[in-house]
């Protein structure tokens, strides 16, 4: 049996505190080559993820602006009032026919999905009962005018 080596504080050391010092400095420096290596992987997809979301932005500011072109053109053949109720009822009507269609694709694909359109129809059936009498409402006091 060896007696082990002396340390730099002049304690020795048995060859199993050794090796388990040699295995815990192996360790560390593979864990320190993986993360410069996600690290160095992770920058250009950080520098994606930051564009795509800078074309996101643009996208929403490219549609507001062609919203209000739309709204534009329409003031010049109806009032302004109608103009607007016209390009928002499109909007939504638009928009039930698109939720519509995505929620039919989620039952179709079953499962998980299908549970999950049937929990957006359940909440946005809940919302619109309580949205829609408010909204005629305001629609009235307005044409009351």
């Amino acid at each position: 049996m060896s007696e082990g080596t002396a340390r730099p504080d002049g304690r020795r050391t048995s060859p199993t505190e050794r090796l388990a010092e040699d295995v815990a400095d192996v360790v560390r420096e593979e864990v320190r080559a993986v993360r410069a290596q996600v690290s160095e992987a992770a920058r250009p997809a950080g520098m994606g993820i930051a564009l795509l979301a800078t074309a996101g932005g643009c996208l929403v500011l490219g549609a507001g602006a062609a919203s209000t072109t739309v709204l534009r053109i329409l003031e010049t053949m109806l009032p302004r009032r109608l103009a607007a109720a016209g390009l928002a009822a499109g909007y939504l009507v638009t928009a039930v026919v698109l939720g519509r269609a995505g929620l039919a694709q989620l039952r179709a694909a079953g499962g998980p999905a299908a549970r999950l359109a049937d929990d957006v129809r359940d909440m946005v059936t809940e919302t619109a009962g309580q949205v829609l009498p408010a909204g005629a409402g305001a629609v009235r006091n307005e044409l009351d005018r």
